[in-house]
């Protein structure tokens, strides 16, 4: 499953910024080869998350376009928690990669408040501030 919300998570992304996505910008992306990313494509059309053909973009299904937003907003609460907490951005950005992945659902909404929470306080801080 990993693998799968990492690769709908890179087409969508690819697809927004370049309006469509290949195999070779996925080989790109990943640093792996042609064969590598064919046999995952194969396996995510296999379950419904995107469709393609052979020589013709990839497209990410309804259900694949979901798995992606879902992946990506775990991946940006991860991110933002370890922000603030305090770590610097390559680390978050590293760190949280691995741990979007692993996350439970309670302990994703606890990192989510204490984000909010924090959010909040610094903003009070910064207006009391002025």
């Amino acid at each position: 499953m990993e693998t799968a919300e990492d690769y709908v998570e890179a087409i969508a992304d690819i697809i927004a910024t370049q309006q469509i996505c290949r195999v070779a910008d996925l080989t790109k992306r990943f640093g792996v080869t042609h064969v590598t990313v064919s046999r995952i494509v194969k396996r995510l059309q296999a379950a419904g998350w995107l469709t393609t053909k052979p020589y013709y973009p990839i497209e990410l299904t309804a259900e694949g376009r979901r798995l992606a937003v879902q992946s990506r907003l775990r991946h940006q609460i991860v991110y933002d928690f370890l922000i603030a907490l305090g770590a610097d951005a390559q680390t978050a950005a590293i760190d949280s990669e691995g741990i979007e992945h692993h996350v439970s659902k309670t302990t994703l909404d606890l990192m989510k408040r204490f984000v909010a929470r924090e959010t909040t306080r610094a903003n009070a801080d910064k207006n009391r501030s002025r």
